[in-house]
């Protein structure tokens, strides 16, 4: 089976406080041999003095951190330009999605942020969406 479940960085935070509803999409996700990344973007969104090192560094080792490579970078880009949007605001929902879209079959994307990750990933119907 091939796709992905990607967390955005409320999904990764979830994920690291061990949110119920996070857990049963990542165990279903291993159940179907799926693989749970996120963007190296979206850790600096997500980790902040509060967060637990040790919950984190548990949560990073059971998931995959791709990285922002130039094609990463320039398929995000194409995205913002799609749809309208600037890098200012947008970058890092940007990358994750460009992040998720590298990523053959079909996608979902654990988000807090629904509404910009719908209009960057338009056009896209192997993507799914859901609220994290």
């Amino acid at each position: 089976m091939s796709g992905a479940l990607v967390l955005d960085s409320e999904g990764l935070a979830k994920a690291v406080q061990r949110d119920r509803e996070i857990h049963e999409w990542l165990t279903a996700a291993r159940d179907a041999d799926l693989p749970v990344v996120t963007s190296a973007a979206v850790l600096v969104e997500a980790i902040h003095p509060k967060i637990s090192d040790a919950a984190l560094k548990w949560t990073l080792s059971r998931l995959r951190v791709e990285p922002v490579t130039q094609a990463i970078a320039y398929s995000a880009t194409t995205l913002l330009r799609t749809a309208g949007l600037h890098g200012h605001k947008y970058a890092i929902d940007a990358m994750l999605c460009a992040t998720a879209l590298q990523h053959p079959g079909r996608v979902t994307i654990l988000t807090s942020d629904v509404e910009d990750i719908e209009l960057l990933t338009a056009g896209h119907p192997r993507v799914r969406i859901e609220k994290a």
